[in-house]
């Protein structure tokens, strides 16, 4: 008998999670004003909400912690994650920050300026609003294979070259400070960027005189796509995989919170020493010292740790394949999704599983609502409300794809809650049709309004 496949890692502690009512959570989610941002922690029975912070941290990440150095400058701490972030990616120097929204608004201080044109793929919300922040303009460079949820393509979250190259013959290259590439490409599915692509972009970038920076939250599971669907690199570590990957960058913002496997952390690589002298700058004034940056000795040691445990193959692998078995659970049930299966999440396709609710009444928000009052699992819109107004007409930007995100953290939940989470949702699918109205606005802040945004059932 073939061994069957079971977790790289055993349980060492526990947290009780509550089980409510549908009464209750009717009333909790009318309170929340029907934004699963607003609801309280308790309210919810598996919170698929997001994967940033949320993890499981390891036996060897908590003893890094008690070795912190809590110095405020020049800490063994820094030194640590210094030494780290040299073998992995290939940068001899970093900042480190308190979370990847803090890298962006450190670097693009520095980079972006009003009028500018940041191409890339599918830009995540964070620096699409830090973008649009500063009077810029982020510009979708995505193969359009990405917005058919059900075709299949290894890499859809690859950049296509006609189009990026269109935009670099467009506009003068000085208001094209960067080209943004985010690993894996969450906003179009959480899914990969090959290592061919990473190259043609590098490439047409140093023909046009331009920066490419990796957005890199998820960029080991990136890897590990690359390791397991792209031609000659099988036999390939998944360390090897990344240092070629960031062979292929100027720089990098992370959100460690993926990733690296910890609750609170970030950072910037640079390639170039004169930039990171001027970006210094910037981090000194928002976020610390440039050898703190935000974070705590402790914090830094175990995210340091966390890098070097997540671009391990077996932890990678467990983490995907337990979101590909939920995948699979919700594909035996009908559900519509995006496939492939994403790295970190799957992502139900909203406007199938929906038809008869009008894009005006925020379809993606309706069905991670139904689903969080079917079984207090809480998902995420990626959607109408996530893609946010146009800054110039302020009219609702409509995206090609409307989805509801289930973002699993990492050594967190079980495969017996993914079978609850997939029974969730398939009891919701069996009455779709009975769902015929969605939401509409109340009230909501002048830019990335999905996090604070209050809603009414019409």
């Amino acid at each position: 008998m073939e061994l069957p496949f079971a977790e790289s890692y055993k349980i060492k502690m526990v947290e009780p999670i509550r089980r409510s009512s549908r009464e209750e959570r009717e009333k909790w989610l009318k309170e929340a004003y029907y934004n699963l941002f607003n609801l309280r922690s308790e309210y919810v029975y598996v919170d698929l909400l997001t994967d940033s912070g949320t993890g499981a941290m390891s036996d060897k990440q908590w003893s890094e912690m008690m070795l912190g150095d809590e110095s405020y400058a020049g800490a063994s701490s820094y030194l640590k994650m210094k030494e780290v972030i040299k073998d992995l990616f290939g940068f001899n120097d970093f900042l480190p920050t308190h979370q990847g929204r803090a890298a962006e608004n450190v670097l693009f201080s520095l980079l972006v300026k009003k009028g500018d044109i940041i191409p890339g793929n599918s830009h995540f919300d964070t620096t699409k609003g830090h973008i649009e922040f500063r009077d810029a303009r982020a510009v979708d460079c995505t193969i359009e294979t990405a917005f058919h949820p059900t075709e299949y393509h290894p890499f859809k979250g690859n950049i296509d070259i006609d189009k990026l190259e269109k935009v670099l013959n467009r506009h003068p290259i000085e208001k094209i400070p960067m080209i943004i590439v985010t690993l894996t490409c969450n906003t179009s599915g959480g899914q990969p960027v090959s290592m061919q692509n990473l190259k043609e972009v590098h490439a047409i970038a140093k023909k046009y005189g331009t920066l490419v920076i990796f957005d890199s939250a998820r960029f080991a599971e990136n890897a590990y796509f690359i390791k397991t669907r792209e031609e000659g690199y099988a036999e390939k570590p998944i360390k090897d995989i990344v240092r070629e990957m960031y062979s292929y960058a100027d720089g990098m913002t992370m959100s460690s919170k993926k990733d690296a496997i910890v609750n609170m952390g970030g950072f910037i690589g640079f390639g170039d020493r004169e930039m990171y002298e001027k970006a210094s700058v910037y981090n000194i004034m928002f976020e610390g010292f440039v050898t703190y940056g935000g974070m705590s000795g402790r914090d830094m040691n175990a995210l340091s740790q966390g890098l070097i445990e997540g671009t391990e193959f077996d932890y990678l692998e467990t983490r995907i394949k337990q979101v590909a078995y939920l995948g699979e659970k919700l594909k035996s049930h009908g559900v519509p999704m995006l496939e492939p299966f994403g790295g970190h999440a799957i992502f139900l396709n909203a406007k199938e599983f929906l038809p008869q609710i009008p894009k005006e009444e925020y379809i993606a928000q309706t069905l991670a609502c139904e689903i969080y009052l079917e079984g207090g699992v809480r998902g995420v819109e990626i959607g109408t409300l996530l893609a946010d107004r146009c800054p110039d007409s302020r009219q609702n930007r409509y995206p090609k794809l409307e989805m509801v995100r289930l973002a699993i953290p990492r050594r967190v939940y079980t495969n017996s809650h993914m079978d609850y989470v997939a029974a969730a949702i398939a009891n919701v699918f069996e009455r779709r049709h009975g769902i015929t109205k969605g939401l509409r606005i109340l009230r909501e802040p002048p830019i990335m309004r999905h996090f604070t945004v209050e809603l009414e059932r019409l």
